[in-house]
């Protein structure tokens, strides 16, 4: 068990998600940042979609009420017993010792992750909290968390090379877009603006979208309003206004703005991660190039998992012009 000692942001338990229920008006919800939980989980020998604690911005401090595994995915300073600890790699605890979980240096979500996973009762099949609709909370400080089972021998020394980190320190990022489903609502021109220009993101931004602000983009004569349409996460609606809109992980099921692209899936954690003040470009892609652009993804990500399992050797490659880490085994 673990007992959160200090709250300082928004702290929640998530998972991979809610699946089959968006017919129903459900959210997916789950980790903004699927890529830097799945590795947190991995680094605890977890599977990638088991729950842990995801963090904005500042983590939260606990205590340990028995022994446990566990590890913080994070550009951010972690100190355990008041001595600091490096993030990216799995650590042993013992009952009574503290943890503490600074402010992100970089990007905008964290992740701890423990070996057996966070127990809780699922709602329609996840963990994952979406405080709008009661299904879960926020936690505060006094909450007191109970961890699966896990054998912990082995699982703790896991690191992650450095190269191999996700790095969210850019100010301004390019992400892949599906263009449609509505773009009879965009003039020619409008589009060009929308594929051409950075757009940035605002303090009004949160889990269910983030809000741009930029060059206006221009609708057609059929205007900004849609007959009520499907919506999932990655896609940007313009509005009135004419400022695009991105749907996020707790983003609602149908909208009623028109759609004038969806962001590839496997570019959509380095979006979520972007603060605010910080910039975006959409650069066209198609069906096929966001599909292979998944595949690797998940590819090294299963390569990342085998190699913290000790199934996998990762190497290191320079060149000229790059340095890159190649994997070898299963």
């Amino acid at each position: 068990m673990i007992e959160l000692l200090k709250v300082p942001s928004l702290l929640t338990v998530q998972d991979s998600g809610r699946k089959g229920y968006r017919k129903l008006g459900v959210p997916v919800s789950g980790y903004m940042d699927d890529c830097s939980a799945r590795i947190a989980n991995y680094l605890v020998g977890n599977p990638g979609d088991a729950s842990l604690l995801e963090f904005l911005l500042r983590g939260p401090t606990l205590r340990f009420n028995a022994s446990a595994v566990f590890a913080v995915a994070g550009d951010v300073e972690v100190r355990l017993n008041g001595v600091p600890i490096e993030p990216w790699t799995s650590h042993w605890v013992k009952r009574g010792d503290v943890l503490k979980v600074g402010t992100l240096r970089s990007g905008l979500y964290g992740y701890i992750a423990f070996a057996g996973g966070i127990k809780c009762e699922k709602l329609l099949g996840s963990c994952s909290t979406y405080a709008k609709a009661g299904l879960g909370r926020p936690l505060k400080a006094g909450d007191k968390l109970t961890l699966g089972y896990a054998i912990l021998t082995g699982k703790e020394g896991r690191r992650l090379p450095e190269g191999l980190r996700p790095n969210y320190s850019a100010e301004e990022i390019t992400v892949g877009v599906v263009l449609g489903p509505d773009l009879e609502h965009f003039t020619e021109e409008g589009v060009r603006t929308f594929l051409s220009e950075a757009y940035t993101v605002t303090p009004e931004s949160d889990r269910m979208g983030y809000r741009l602000d930029g060059k206006e983009i221009e609708h057609s004569e059929k205007g900004a309003g849609i007959v009520t349409g499907p919506l999932v996460p990655g896609t940007v609606q313009v509005p009135a206004n004419r400022k695009p809109i991105v749907m996020m992980r707790d983003a609602q099921t149908t909208g009623g703005y028109a759609r004038i692209g969806v962001v590839e899936s496997a570019h959509l954690h380095r979006l979520a991660q972007l603060r605010p003040g910080f910039r975006v470009r959409f650069r066209e892609t198609s069906v096929e190039e966001a599909r292979n652009e998944l595949l690797k993804k998940e590819k090294t990500l299963e390569a990342i998992r085998l190699f913290l399992a000790g199934r996998m050797r990762a190497y290191r490659i320079k060149t000229e012009k790059a340095e890159t880490i190649a994997f070898a085994g299963e």
